[in-house]
């Protein structure tokens, strides 16, 4: 890759769709590398450290989620992930093996570009802030923000890094109502007017599996609040 550029790594077993995904990165002034199957993934990922993976599920050799899993193993990066399905186990299951967002075929190359800059945002106010607190405590609920650890009730729950900092927005602001858009906004990185109230929802529904369904209270029309005790 490219000395200087941003990178991305593009797995899709259709080289049709690679090319396409590639020239419109490219054009975007991305240095982009492309794997077509499970294996090559994770290789390339290993030999290229990309910063964003746009990753298809379905692969010759093992699928994304397995991708995802080895690479999310070694190192955190931001996943996009590509799936021929909108079925939600699909998505929960993406997410769970540490996918940051997903887009459902077909796409906008519009689109792709965009959550692929998204993340790439997300990522970098991350790096720029400056955490005043290393560690709070909410109720049972613990956040090492230094050491990226949970626990609740002294019990460890593992987290990917998406969930990792919704948890910890949510926890900057307990008890406020979070609306879905401005969780977009603020921990995707997204544009104020995009929609992805079902990314936002399945990334909920994932933290009170791990971390309790008390954790965080749905107020409907409008979005979520953290409600363990401050």
């Amino acid at each position: 890759m490219e000395p200087g550029k941003r990178r991305v790594l593009v797995v899709e077993d259709d080289v049709t769709i690679a090319a396409s995904i590639t020239a419109r990165l490219s054009a975007e002034g991305f240095a982009v590398e492309v794997a077509h199957d499970g294996p090559a993934a994770v290789a390339a990922d290993t030999e290229h450290e990309p910063d964003v993976v746009v990753l298809d599920v379905m692969l010759p050799g093992f699928d994304g989620l397995e991708v995802c899993r080895r690479i999310q193993s070694r190192r955190p990066v931001p996943v996009l992930m590509l799936t021929a399905r909108a079925d939600e186990t699909d998505m929960l299951v993406g997410l769970g093996v540490g996918a940051d967002d997903y887009l459902t075929k077909p796409f906008s190359m519009r689109v792709l570009t965009a959550r692929v800059h998204a993340l790439l945002r997300r990522v970098e106010r991350s790096a720029r802030a400056e955490d005043t607190e290393a560690r709070i405590v909410l109720g049972d609920l613990e956040i090492d923000t230094d050491q990226r650890r949970v626990s609740r009730g002294g019990v460890a729950a593992q987290l990917t890094p998406i969930e990792f900092d919704l948890l910890v927005h949510f926890a900057r602001r307990p008890k406020a109502v979070q609306p879905r858009e401005r969780l977009l906004s603020e921990v995707w990185g997204w544009e104020a007017h995009a929609s992805g109230t079902r990314t936002v929802d399945s990334h909920i529904k994932a933290l009170r599996r791990k971390l309790g369904a008390d954790l965080i209270r749905t107020v409907h029309g409008v979005g979520y609040a953290l409600e363990v005790g401050a």
